[in-house]
């Protein structure tokens, strides 16, 4: 008998407190081995540990109060934890979370909007972009599977948006964004929804207002990042947009990549 495969779940929840319910739920339905968790906007104290470990994960949380926060859920053991992106010791924004799980080397990532671009948060998202991405290439010196995860608000081309001109001038969608985001790629790494579709309209995020979801106005901005052993395993890539339409539902859905073992 072989092995089951790996699936791998990056899921920006807006809000642990506020979406545990659909969450709890979600777990129990879909059951994926490693779940990434973005802005739980809860401190480590606040993270509804006993209810998710009742159901048979793991856990390791990077929080902050009311913004940011990771989290790495797995049903085997995390084990050698990181809790931060290196490359700038005074940013103790809650971000990046990387863990090895199963023999892969995984990391939860929420990587900042950047929005307005005429201020300081757009140069601290290119510039921790560029810290991911001197990163993203010391672990390919690993040699290991590694799966970079999470919410990138990035939207790499636009076949990933409803309407590209409304974002042209939007953080997400800048020719600087999409150029850092390609340099973690053309590093080695395989996106891995993209590499096995080629369709229109699969969207990850649709805000609340405009009646977004009711329009099926989305934009595709959660994304997993393979390096070259893990992309030799990669099964399947799927959004799973039923999350979205409950009730109290996060802006975002989750995403899910199947890895053989």
């Amino acid at each position: 008998m072989t092995d089951s495969p790996l699936s791998i779940a990056t899921w920006n929840v807006n809000s642990i407190k506020a979406r545990l319910a659909n969450v709890l739920d979600w777990l129990k339905t879909a059951g994926p081995d490693i779940v990434l968790l973005q802005e739980l906007k809860c401190e480590e104290s606040a993270f509804p540990r006993l209810e998710v470990e009742a159901l048979g994960y793991r856990t390791a949380v990077v929080g902050q109060k009311s913004y940011n926060g990771v989290a790495l859920l797995a049903k085997a053991e995390i084990q050698d934890v990181s809790t931060a992106l290196p490359g700038d010791a005074d940013d103790h924004q809650a971000r990046y979370i990387e863990a090895t799980v199963a023999g892969v080397r995984v990391a939860s990532i929420y990587l900042p909007n950047g929005n307005p671009v005429e201020t300081d948060k757009y140069r601290y998202k290119l510039a921790w972009m560029d810290r991911l991405a001197r990163h993203a290439e010391r672990l390919l010196d690993t040699e290991m599977p590694v799966v970079l995860g999470g919410d990138y608000n990035v939207i790499p081309a636009p076949e990933d948006c409803h309407s590209p001109a409304a974002w042209a001038q939007d953080a997400l969608f800048t020719p600087e964004t999409r150029a850092a985001f390609r340099r973690v790629l053309n590093l080695g790494y395989t996106e891995a929804y993209r590499v096995l579709h080629d369709d229109r309209g699969a969207y990850t995020f649709w805000d609340y207002q405009q009646r977004a979801w009711d329009l099926d106005n989305g934009i595709r901005i959660d994304h997993f990042l393979l390096s070259p052993q893990a992309a030799d395993r990669l099964v399947d890539c799927r959004i799973d947009r039923e999350p979205r339409g409950r009730q109290k539902a996060s802006d975002h859905t989750p995403v899910v990549v199947t890895l053989d073992r």
